[in-house]
C-alpha cells in the first residue's frame, strides 16, 4: 500500500513559519487502477497551495512487549531484537497473526514450506516451536507468550496481555 498526504495551505494552522493548513487529505491505494489517482495527483501537483507528502506503508504487528516489522523481517522484544532463522520468522508472523486460532500441522507446512507436507513434517515444525520459544522465552517472563501444542492437530499462539502488563 501507498499514501500520500495532500496539505491545502490556508489561513487556520500554522504550517513551517509562514504557511497555514487548513486541510489534509490522506490516500491509500494499491497501485492496481491508479490512473484516477495519477489524474487527480496531476491536477493537485500544478495548484501552487498544494504540499505533497509521500510515505510507503510499513506493516508492524504489535502485540503486548512483541513487535514484528515485516518489511525489515525483524522481530523485537521489549525493544531487543530477537536473531530468528528465516522459517522462524515466517511461523512466528503466522502464528501471531492468527493468535487465538488453532492452525493445524498441515495448514502450517503448507504455509510455511510451501508445499504438500509430508514424511516427519510435524516434526520438522515442532523443532522450529522449540526454538521460537526458547528465544522468545529468554526475553519475556515465562507464560508471557505462549505457543501452545494441540496434540495431533497442530498449534495455537497466545499472549497473556496481564502477565505482559507486568512486565
Amino acid at each position: 500500500m501507498k499514501f500520500f498526504v495532500c496539505c491545502h495551505k490556508l489561513e487556520n494552522v500554522k504550517y513551517k513559519e509562514r504557511d497555514i493548513i487548513e486541510r489534509v487529505i490522506i490516500i491509500e491505494y494499491s497501485g492496481k487502477n491508479s490512473h484516477i489517482i495519477d489524474e487527480i495527483l496531476e491536477k493537485l501537483k500544478n495548484h501552487p497551495d498544494f504540499n505533497f507528502l509521500w510515505s510507503e506503508h510499513n506493516p508492524m504487528l504489535s502485540l503486548p512487549g512483541l513487535e514484528i516489522d515485516q518489511m525489515q523481517r525483524k522481530v523485537y522484544c521489549n525493544s531487543q531484537e530477537i536473531k530468528l532463522t528465516t522459517k522462524e520468522y515466517d511461523l512466528l508472523c503466522l502464528l501471531a497473526a492468527n493468535k487465538g486460532r488453532v492452525l493445524t500441522y498441515d495448514q502450517i507446512y503448507q504455509k510455511i514450506w510451501k508445499e504438500e507436507a509430508f514424511g516427519n513434517a510435524n516434526n520438522a515444525i515442532a523443532c522450529h516451536v522449540h526454538n521460537l520459544r526458547e528465544k522468545i522465552g529468554r526475553l519475556l517472563p515465562k507464560g508471557c507468550f505462549i505457543i501452545r501444542c494441540v496434540r495431533e492437530v497442530g498449534y495455537c499462539f497466545e499472549a497473556d496481555s496481564e502477565c505482559i502488563a507486568a512486565t
